[in-house]
């Protein structure tokens, strides 16, 4: 099984830009899309057709073009939720939990902390109350995977210039930590577990050619529970696929 993640950072503006059939290519199982900014019927026929064959289970914010999430699925799945139950969260449509036969996946866009200090409190509330939801899942012998943009870079090889955005939300120590603490809660980051070493970032400024110099962040996860980890074959980052300022990054299980 394939799954996609990606932060389109506008559904409407990626489908106009005709850049569908490259993550169609892809050939993922289930498509996880963040921050799509758009209802359901603020589609085009046309654009809903290009969805043809997939379940669509949507969760916009209740702010009109704000955050949202969507996943897809070729094939039906057990169950899904939007119901992260916490109202402040909820709003902003920033969980889908679909459950499959052997596993929950959850396509999560994690708030992002840059413009103000309510803005970032309500983040790392986020991560807490997130963390503390999967903590009563895994007590019960579920076996998770929580995919999207986590609006944090890890560790320092995770962005080109760490000294320069260690006081920035988004590399803060506090935010940081925050990661830490999934990973001591038994989830895997997929993608650094596999490659300790490698240099690979997801998500680069509009501004300054940064993308042409690869001067980025990896900003979109996979963090597996550590008993699905003997079934994860690869981690996939698209960053050839274009018509956002983050790339698609697939998980394959086995």
């Amino acid at each position: 099984m394939q799954i996609t993640t990606w932060n389109v950072n506008g559904l409407r503006a990626l489908l106009r830009k005709g850049v569908w059939e490259d993550l169609e290519a892809i050939q993922a199982d289930a498509i996880c899309l963040q921050e799509i900014k758009a209802r359901p019927d603020q589609l085009t026929d046309e654009q809903h057709q290009l969805f043809e064959g997939c379940q669509a289970q949507w969760n916009p914010a209740e702010r009109p073009g704000y955050s949202g999430v969507l996943t897809l699925t070729k094939a039906p799945p057990v169950d899904t939720s939007n119901d992260f139950g916490i109202e402040r969260f909820d709003v902003e449509g920033r969980v889908i939990q679909t459950r499959f036969d052997d596993f929950l996946l959850f396509n999560v866009y994690f708030p992002n902390g840059k413009s103000s200090q309510e803005r970032l409190d309500y983040k790392l509330d986020f991560y807490d109350q997130f963390l503390h939801y999967c903590d009563r899942l895994h007590e019960k012998g579920e076996h998770i995977v929580v995919c999207g943009d986590v609006n944090t870079a890890h560790h320092e090889i995770d962005l080109a210039h760490p000294k320069a955005n260690e006081k920035i939300s988004g590399f803060l120590p506090i935010e940081r930590e925050w990661l830490d603490k999934y990973l001591e809660h038994g989830f895997v980051d997929a993608f650094r577990a596999l490659y300790p070493e490698i240099v690979q970032y997801t998500w680069w400024s509009l501004r300054s050619a940064a993308r042409e110099r690869d001067v980025g962040w990896r900003l979109d996860y996979f963090y597996v529970s550590e008993g699905l980890m003997p079934q994860v074959k690869d981690v996939v980052t698209h960053d050839q696929v274009m018509g956002s300022d983050h790339c698609p990054v697939s998980l394959i299980l086995a």
